[in-house]
């Protein structure tokens, strides 16, 4: 489950970081609205907590934008302040949940379970670019009839290409999503698991469906 987590406290953003990745979270970090409503435009995130008080654009607004974009990821919203008349602004503008600030990380922790364990509920658990399927559930991957066995890194790297198809997909981007690196380590890490995949899905098959955009990334799609 990949969450993105919203809060402009860089401390605070850290402590849920580390807490919701020891549960086995892919997290992703965001300390401004509209660099939120980027990361959700770009990302099928199964969950996202919140901050209401934001520089800028307020996770209200946010949350609004979002709903109004037919985004139906779940929010679980968080504020120092707990004024009954806020919680019940956020709830009506189609926030999930609601924890008050300070709140212990155990408890956030459960809460974004709950809220991404429904959310997967309601999600197909199949997704399929031409005849490759990929079972979110047993990780099983299939090309056609042949069954293609991957390692828990390639797997991950299919999985982020295939929820996002005909998306150009950066080095940069694929080491945030894939390896939860904020940085570029310098090697040719990407490179290598793309050609392992490739020869995985691609090799024995005259369509191919891995796409290498010179100097910009790459890119899964079907071949029209």
């Amino acid at each position: 489950m990949r969450v993105l987590v919203v809060e402009d406290e860089r401390k605070t953003a850290s402590f849920v970081r580390k807490a919701l990745q020891a549960e086995g979270f892919a997290v992703d970090v965001c300390h401004n609205g509209d660099d939120a409503l980027a990361a959700a435009r770009a990302t099928p995130f199964d969950g996202i907590v919140l901050d209401i008080m934001l520089p800028g654009r307020d996770g209200l607004g946010v949350l609004r934008q979002l709903r109004e974009r037919k985004n139906a990821t779940p929010i679980l919203l968080l504020s120092a302040r707990g004024e009954v008349n806020e919680r019940i602004e956020g709830l009506n503008a189609g926030a999930d949940d609601y924890l008050p600030k300070p709140f212990e990380l155990a408890e956030l922790v459960a809460r974004v379970r709950a809220l991404t364990r429904r959310s997967g509920e309601n999600k197909s658990t199949l997704l399929r670019v031409a005849d490759l399927t990929l079972d979110t559930v047993t990780h099983r991957a299939q090309r056609g009839e042949a069954g293609i066995e991957l390692t828990a890194r390639e797997y991950r790297l299919l999985e982020f290409l295939m929820r996002s198809p005909g998306r150009l997909c950066g080095r940069m981007m694929i080491l945030e999503k894939v390896w939860d690196y904020d940085f570029d380590p310098g090697t040719n890490l990407v490179d290598v698991y793309i050609r392992r995949l490739r020869e995985k899905i691609d090799a024995n098959f005259e369509s191919k469906l891995l796409h290498t955009v010179r100097g910009a990334g790459y890119l899964l799609k079907a071949q029209p």
